[in-house]
Parts: C-alpha cells; sequence; structure tokens
C-alpha cells in the first residue's frame, strides 16, 4: 500500500462504510429499494445511486447526459441539480443492475486507492468540477458514504455502526463545521461560550467560543457559565447536523439551556450538509 499515513484512516472508514452499505443492500428485494430514507426525497435506490455517482466520479468517469424532470420537489439549487443526475438517471434500474454496478465501483475505487502515490495536499478535481486537495476529497467521501450508510440502517432498520471509523471522521468533519453554526449563522453574542455535550457510541463535550470579534473557535475546555449549553445523544447530533431530522422532532432528546431565543437560532441553523 502506497498510501500517504494521512489519507489512510480515511481510507479505512470509506472502506468499512462502503462495504457495509453492499452488505445492507445485497439480499434486498425489488421493492425495498424504493423504501424511503431519511434523506429528503430518495429512496434505498436514490441513496445507493448517489454514492455510485460520487464514487465513478473520483474515478473520474464521465458524467451522465441526462436531463432531470422539473417536478422534483427536493431540488432547490444547482448544487442539488448536480447531484441529482448521478441518481435521477438510475431510478429504473433493477436490483440486479444496482448491486453489480455498485460492486464493479467498488473494485475500481480500491485498485484506485491501493495504487494512490500522490501527497495529501495535491490539487485534484473534485466533486463539482473543483479542484481539491487529494486529503478533502478523500476525508469529504469517507463522511458521505457513513451517513448514507445511517441512512440506509434507518430505511431497512438495520441499526449499526454508530462508532465505526466512518462515525468518528463524521464526528471531526461536523464540529469543524459547529463554529460558523454558533457565531455566524446563529450570531451568538460575542465574547461567549456555548457548550455541547455529545454521550451514546460516540462521546465528547466541545465549547465554541465567541471572540470580541464575533469569531467562534472549537475548543475541548468546558467553560463556565456558558451562554448555552446543548446535551443530546450522538444518533440525534448527527441527524441534526446532516438535516435528517428537525429541532422540533427530536425536541425531548435534546436538553438546551440558556437564552431560549440563541439556542432556537443554533437548533435552526444545525443543519450544515447540502
Amino acid at each position: 500500500m502506497s498510501l500517504h499515513p494521512t489519507l489512510q484512516p480515511y481510507a479505512d472508514a470509506w472502506t468499512h462504510s462502503i462495504e457495509a452499505i453492499s452488505e445492507l443492500v445485497a439480499p434486498l428485494v425489488e421493492s425495498e429499494w424504493n423504501r424511503r430514507t431519511p434523506c429528503p426525497g430518495w429512496s434505498v435506490r436514490d441513496v445507493v445511486s448517489h454514492v455510485i455517482g460520487m464514487e465513478t466520479e473520483m474515478l473520474g468517469d464521465p458524467r451522465p447526459i441526462h436531463t432531470l424532470p422539473r417536478d422534483l420537489y427536493h431540488v432547490t439549487n444547482e448544487q442539488q441539480r448536480y447531484t441529482e443526475m448521478q441518481v435521477d438517471v438510475r431510478r429504473h434500474h433493477t436490483a440486479p443492475e444496482m448491486t453489480s454496478e455498485l460492486e464493479y465501483t467498488v473494485i475500481r475505487r480500491n485498485r484506485q486507492l491501493r495504487n494512490e502515490s500522490r501527497e495529501p495536499g495535491a490539487m485534484i478535481r473534485g466533486l463539482h468540477g473543483q479542484e481539491t486537495a487529494l486529503v478533502d476529497a478523500m476525508r469529504n467521501r469517507a463522511f458521505d458514504v457513513w451517513v448514507h450508510e445511517q441512512d440506509l440502517r434507518t430505511a431497512l432498520g438495520q441499526p449499526g455502526n454508530l462508532d465505526s471509523p466512518g462515525a468518528h471522521v463524521a464526528r471531526d468533519v461536523l464540529l469543524a463545521r459547529l463554529p460558523k453554526v454558533v457565531a455566524k449563522d446563529a450570531g451568538a453574542p460575542r465574547s461567549s461560550a456555548i457548550v455541547f455535550d455529545v454521550h451514546g457510541p460516540i462521546e465528547f463535550l466541545r465549547t465554541i467560543r465567541v471572540d470580541i470579534n464575533g469569531r467562534g473557535t472549537l475548543e475541548t475546555a468546558p467553560a463556565l457559565g456558558p451562554a448555552a449549553s446543548f446535551a443530546l445523544d450522538w444518533e440525534t447530533y448527527f441527524r441534526l447536523a446532516c438535516g435528517r431530522v428537525t429541532p422540533e422532532s427530536v425536541a425531548d432528546r435534546v436538553k438546551a439551556e440558556g437564552d431560549p431565543g440563541l439556542t432556537r437560532a443554533i437548533l435552526s441553523h444545525f443543519s450544515v450538509t447540502p
């Protein structure tokens, strides 16, 4: 394996989640591919189609030439249109077609990773045609496939892997986006601190400190007298952050203390995935 040590954890997390997805969908009958998932507007088939499509783009395959229907209510911007193309083009594929394409794509991607010798900072053509660092692209793929693995587990009633390698990548990705949620999007007061206490399969205590200039930073040290604090389980945390549930639907699983206006603002901006 020639993969750089910085990239190896992301490759391992991706492999663990993509193999879990393959195992989940392999035995499904045709009707089960149409089950609704927590990912807005997407069925089991759609989630797997998205995973296949994004991995083929990482392989450098050309994007499909396809015209989207005009009545897709969950597609509201150009980024979503870009993503939906790989999904809609497979909407009428059969179960055997889906599983065989997934298997072939995973084989090709594993071969690509085995032969990857570039440095983490090497710039590559990423998704949406944008230049991105290799390390960022691999981190994002590990994050994406784990979240979609969880979508499939929810739809199929097969919970698991909430503490897998991909879950730890997801934790770090979501925490990195938390300062913007608190300081910029929710407008937390300057010179304040917001505490998040998360328990469950993955546990952490983090503080977002907002400085005098209104900039938020992530810290591991607890804060005395925070402006607001949140206590919730890991599954609720990532589902909120990934837009799979609304704050109202999980109000009984989130203990929020502090200024009610601030806690509402933070929760209303908590979803950070497109």
